[in-house]
This record gives C-alpha cells, structure tokens and sequence, in this order.
C-alpha cells in the first residue's frame, strides 16, 4: 500500500491497479479499520477498484499525521469484515431487457444462455460511484464482455441492470447512461428516506435471480415503498 497526499484534505491510500477480489479485499478491511478507529479528524471516505481516498478535516489534522495514525491501526482478520451476500431477482424478458438482443450479438449468444451465465456466479460491490448507490460489480465471465452503448440513453429506467466490459451494475434511478441493459429489477437500491440509503456496500457480494413478468409485477408492489 502507497500513501500520498490526495489535494489540500485527503489522503489517497493507493493498491497495485488492477480489478481483483483479493486487492479490493484489502480496500475494504482498511476503509473498515479507519472506521472502527473512529478517527475524529476523518471526514469520510472513498472505497474503490483499488484505492481508498480519505478527506479529513485540516483544522484538526494534516497530511503527515493522519497518514502516521493510518498505518498504526490494526487490520481486521478476514472472517472479521463485514460484508452481505445479496439475492436480487432480475427480469430479463421485455419490456425490461432493453438491450439483450444487442449484447446477443456482441457475444454470440443467445437469451437463455445470456441469462444463465449472468446468474451463475456471485459478483462484488467493488465500489460505489457515478450516481449515488450506483455499484460497479465484477468481474463478468468473459463470455458476457461487451461495449458500451455508442450512443448513451438520455434516460436509463431506475433499477435497470447492465453490462459493460468486465462490469455488470444497476442503475439506482433514472439517468442518462451508456451501459448494455438486460433487465431489471423490482428492489429498490437507493432510499433516501434510510438511515443507510444504499442497498449494497463494497465488498458485497451480488447474486442475481431470473424471475418473470409477473413475479417482477408483483415484487413491485412488495417493495413499492422501498426495501
């Protein structure tokens, strides 16, 4: 781990730069430790891929000392960091599956197997960004990898899931976006009205359930008042 100053109020805890569980691994149980030290001059922090930004409070400390504090904290065991497995159900029939037929032929396959090799394995919150509760998940089969949109949509329908390159995510609410979309899901990701407002944490882990018109439909009204 490398630690360097990030601007005036931040420290950017930097790890080697590649997409990997085990690298994000160690993003997270840092991200953990500062927040169990409680460190008073902490404002807040920013888990990603493969780095930890730290924004602190220059009145009550600098550069030098919080980098100091950060390396003495002790890191938790592995069994010990907090993390949640996630089951969210999908449909990918129309009219939710807006893109399904161009990822098709991006990779040669066609719906069902689409689908079957998008709900086969677990995926981790690797971080979250872009929009608020928006969580960059990964790593995708490589079977799945595709471009995204060469036109971006002006409006992408909340709770939209999609691919792009290695990654697979879903929209929290209406935005504009370039990301491959292939279904949708009825669980709301982001509340406002929750103390925690984000579905998802990095280092979750995200398994995704193929489910039909009508059982989306009715899981629409179960969590019409969000999750």
């Amino acid at each position: 781990m490398n630690i360097r100053s990030y601007g005036d109020t931040a420290l950017l805890l930097n790890f080697e730069q590649k997409i990997s569980p085990n690298i994000n691994a160690k993003v997270v149980a840092w991200n953990q430790a500062i927040q169990k030290a409680n460190i008073s001059s902490v404002v807040y922090t920013i888990p990603a891929y493969c780095s930890l930004t730290v924004v602190f409070d220059p009145v009550q400390t600098n550069h030098q000392q919080l980098a100091e504090h950060i390396k003495s904290l002790e890191l938790p065991k592995n069994s010990a960091i907090t993390a949640k497995t996630h089951q969210v159900p999908v449909c990918y029939e129309q009219p939710y599956a807006l893109d399904i037929q161009e990822v098709a032929q991006q990779t040669g396959l066609d719906h069902k197997e689409i689908i079957q090799i998008h709900t086969q394995d677990t995926f981790q919150v690797y971080m979250l960004g872009f929009l608020p509760g928006f969580a960059y998940m990964g790593k995708l089969p490589k079977e799945l990898y595709c471009r995204r949109k060469l036109t971006p949509r002006p409006k992408v329908p909340a709770c939209a899931v999609g691919l792009a390159g290695q990654q697979t995510g879903i929209y929290p609410s209406v935005a504009p976006g370039g990301w491959q979309i292939i279904g949708q899901t009825p669980i709301p990701i982001f509340n406002p009205n929750k103390e925690q407002p984000f579905l998802f944490s990095v280092g979750d882990r995200v398994q995704f359930q193929a489910i039909s018109q009508q059982e989306f439909e009715q899981l629409s009204i179960v969590y019409q008042n969000g999750y």
